[in-house]
């Protein structure tokens, strides 16, 4: 009886804590352009959210950004709603989540893919341009003309990293590869044209391309379509996008957005959120290239090994892989 009374007890006040941790943290997330099923960087972070409210029963506010004014706004709405934490997806929010956050220092702020340092923010950051290293490998094994294409969505500093990066790998697997570069365009809507994605693409392959590489976000849906169409193969980026065209699909640029998503809602709620800045690279699980099911009959023994290796030894610090972001160069 006494010992019924008290497994009572405690799992009453096991469940009080429990309810009181999940009305301490009210999350939300404002995705970016393109939209939460972008198949891409959006989506990879509606992942980690989706999962986070299934694991814990928590829901949380969200929002699509669909114009460039919008997101400060969307950012301050949560706040002043009592959201915490805030999730922020993309560089883009850098400046809303800066402005915000100072209007708000006792809520807590995630960014990611930008850096703002404050002592209420989280700012997570990933190194691209190792696992674009290794797709970029995988680009010139697979490739019969000697020529593997890169289409980027937005010309920024961090799609030249993803580029360079490939560029990398392609000249560290064949020294002789070429690589032709196109970038969709100078502004927003250049994350979410895959017309103008898939015209770049035959462009490319008219000039002898028979791989590419796309980080453009949903223009990306538009560079696989194209490397269907014409029986080449193609990489993806972000999520594992291995399953949207089987056969075409040579692999994928995993960047586990996912997991930095659903870690800055756990952190919350389990009490170790901490502010500051985190890169995430091959080491730290936060970068690979993507093997399953799809793709596995593209990938031969040989360059599954070669690729391996190279992961390894990045890891290692024998191969250096450049950053585009430290010095806006790429070694050709």
């Amino acid at each position: 009886m006494f010992r019924t009374t008290l497994t009572t007890i405690a799992g009453a006040v096991l469940l009080a804590a429990t309810v009181a941790s999940a009305d301490e943290i009210k999350p939300a997330v404002v995705f970016d352009m393109g939209g939460k099923f972008d198949k891409s960087f959006n989506q990879g972070v509606n992942d980690g959210v989706m999962r986070f409210k299934e694991e814990t029963g928590i829901a949380y506010r969200e929002f699509e950004v669909t114009n460039e004014t919008q997101r400060e706004q969307a950012i301050r709405k949560m706040a002043q709603r009592g959201s915490d934490p805030i999730l922020g997806v993309g560089f883009a929010q850098v400046p809303a989540i800066e402005a915000v956050a100072k209007e708000f220092p006792k809520a807590r702020f995630t960014i990611i893919d930008g850096v703002v340092d404050l002592p209420n923010v989280q700012s997570v950051v990933f190194n691209e341009h190792e696992g674009s290293f290794l797709v970029g490998m995988i680009a010139a094994m697979a490739s019969k003309t000697g020529k593997v294409g890169f289409v980027g969505g937005m010309d920024i500093p961090l799609i030249r990293k993803f580029a360079c990066g490939y560029v990398a790998g392609a000249k560290h697997a064949n020294p002789k590869i070429v690589v032709i570069q196109n970038m969709t365009g100078t502004t927003p809507s250049a994350w979410n044209d895959p017309g103008r994605g898939a015209e770049l693409t035959k462009g490319q392959f008219d000039r002898g391309v028979d791989v590419v590489y796309a980080a453009a976000g949903g223009t990306g849906t538009g560079v696989y379509q194209a490397a269907k169409d014409a029986g080449k193969l193609a990489i993806g980026v972000d999520s594992n996008q291995n399953y949207l065209h089987p056969g075409t699909m040579l692999t994928s640029m995993v960047k586990r957005v996912d997991v930095a998503a659903y870690n800055s809602f756990k952190s919350a709620l389990d009490g170790t959120w901490k502010p500051g800045f985190q890169a995430l690279g091959l080491a730290e699980g936060g970068v690979d290239w993507a093997l399953d099911e799809h793709n596995k009959a593209l990938i031969t023994d040989k360059m599954k090994a070669s690729v391996e290796q190279a992961k390894a030894d990045i890891i290692a610090g024998k191969i250096q892989v450049h950053d585009y972001m430290s010095d806006n160069t790429c070694p050709r």
